[in-house]
């Protein structure tokens, strides 16, 4: 693979966005869609406490790949910045520092959760007993996986910065039709259920692992990368810090949920539960297709950055606006038209689908403004604006919408839980457009 930075400084900035957000969208898509074609199967297969075990175990899916995602967002950065430094030597020991970090993080990680996950799903996650064996199943298996899912998310990622989103396409795309093959077999044919599932996951992402690396063996001889250990503190420091918003934001998602099981488990017990969670798998989609966009927009900031052409990278902020909100109007009109058909893959019970798409429709009814919040996160990670990015990460879910849920559920009941959503997307929309007229104003000045 031949490193052409040209890419990022020369080509026409529409163009160079469609080309890095598809891979990215499709790479997070599947990290989505584990669960969520488990989910279909297991719900077709065992019924709504299968998705109920699911939608418990989330949480943990979420952990796992927020944390490859923020060694992956972190490395593919650096590299960007450094590329359009043109400091080759030190993308390569931000490559390598990297696949050792994410390595030894994962494992600890998903090591820690097997030892405890009987506490961890009783107590963190709020199971009630009649989910506890479907989750615990699940999530006893997919550990294993969530190594490997990882590890492919940043060889994916770093090669992408370098100007090649093919490997992405291709990892990503194996491991998903691998794991729809595996759970026709396992789930459907041999009627394992969450066992079938879980064991579906994890070996599709095992294969998707071992494709990426052989194409990543190649392209360690070309930009002369040796496999040796090596721990540096300051590279891996600046790692973790511009990754670490991203991190924020996807464990943001897991922390809503377990607020949300656990809110919804006592004020509408498990249908309320199985319910947000349809609700949580279908909103992803418009989620992917934002932090999609934005973190495609990120290593070519990045780049423009590093190079000091403060003038396109201005041109970068203001023309990912504009598609992400228009892309984001599309997708948002075709599941508000469409809910009912798309919950009722999810959902047989005509009681449940009802309230389930006026649940849906309002829960996402101003979400098309909610693009620009998540562009000012990644303009501020690409610019190296840690502290600002850290603030806005944890801004949307935490501080707006698990307070907001907290109060109006208590007052309104499962109705309070819905509201919240909305609330919380236009307050962060507000925000976001406050900090990127700061960031342009600053450009204008570097400039």
């Amino acid at each position: 693979m031949e490193i052409d930075s040209r890419v990022f400084s020369d080509q026409k900035i529409g163009k160079l966005l469609i080309k890095f957000a598809i891979p990215t969208i499709l790479s997070l898509l599947v990290m989505e869609l584990y669960n969520m074609v488990d989910t279909i199967f297991v719900g077709s297969t065992i019924g709504a406490k299968g998705i109920g075990a699911l939608t418990i175990a989330l949480p943990i899916q979420k952990l796992i790949s927020s944390t490859g995602l923020m060694m992956a967002v972190g490395t593919s950065t650096a590299v960007s910045r450094n590329l359009g430094k043109k400091r080759f030597d030190k993308i390569r020991k931000i490559i390598l520092n990297s696949l050792i970090l994410t390595s030894l993080v994962l494992s600890l990680l998903c090591i820690t959760v097997f030892i405890f996950r009987n506490y961890i799903i009783k107590n963190l996650l709020g199971s009630s007993e009649s989910l506890f064996s479907y989750a615990y199943q699940y999530i006893s298996i997919i550990l294993v996986g969530g190594i490997f899912q990882c590890l492919t998310l940043v060889i994916g990622y770093v090669i992408m910065s370098l100007g090649d989103t093919k490997l992405t396409l291709k990892a990503t795309s194996l491991g998903a039709i691998i794991n729809v093959i595996l759970d026709l077999i396992l789930v459907v044919h041999f009627s394992m259920g969450v066992k079938g599932a879980a064991i579906a996951t994890t070996f599709s992402q095992i294969l998707a692992f071992i494709y990426a690396f052989k194409k990543f063996i190649k392209v360690k001889k070309e930009i002369d990368l040796q496999f040796k250990f090596s721990f540096e503190i300051p590279i891996v420091k600046s790692i973790i810090t511009v990754g670490f918003s991203t991190f924020i934001v996807e464990v943001s998602d897991g922390l809503l949920s377990i607020v949300f099981n656990n809110l919804l488990s006592v004020h509408g017990g498990d249908d309320a539960v199985v319910i947000i969670g349809t609700i949580t798998k279908l909103s992803m989609f418009l989620f992917i297709t934002v932090i999609g966009i934005s973190s495609a927009m990120q290593p070519i900031a990045a780049f423009n950055y590093g190079a000091k052409n403060y003038q396109r990278l201005k041109l970068v902020i203001k023309e990912t606006i504009i598609f992400i909100t228009i892309t984001t109007l599309i997708a948002w009109g075709g599941m508000f038209v469409f809910s009912s058909y798309l919950i009722g893959i999810f959902l047989k019970d005509i009681e449940l689908l009802i309230k389930a798409v006026k649940a849906f429709r309002i829960v996402i009814i101003i979400f098309p403004c909610v693009g620009i919040y998540y562009v000012s996160i990644y303009c501020c990670q690409a610019l190296e604006k840690a502290k600002s990015s850290f603030v806005l990460s944890i801004y949307r879910e935490t501080l707006v919408c698990i307070p907001a849920a907290i109060i109006l559920v208590y007052k309104l009941g499962t109705m309070g839980a819905w509201l919240a959503y909305p609330i919380a997307d236009f307050i962060s929309c507000i925000t976001g457009l406050f900090y990127i007229r700061k960031i342009i104003n600053s450009l204008k000045k570097l400039n």
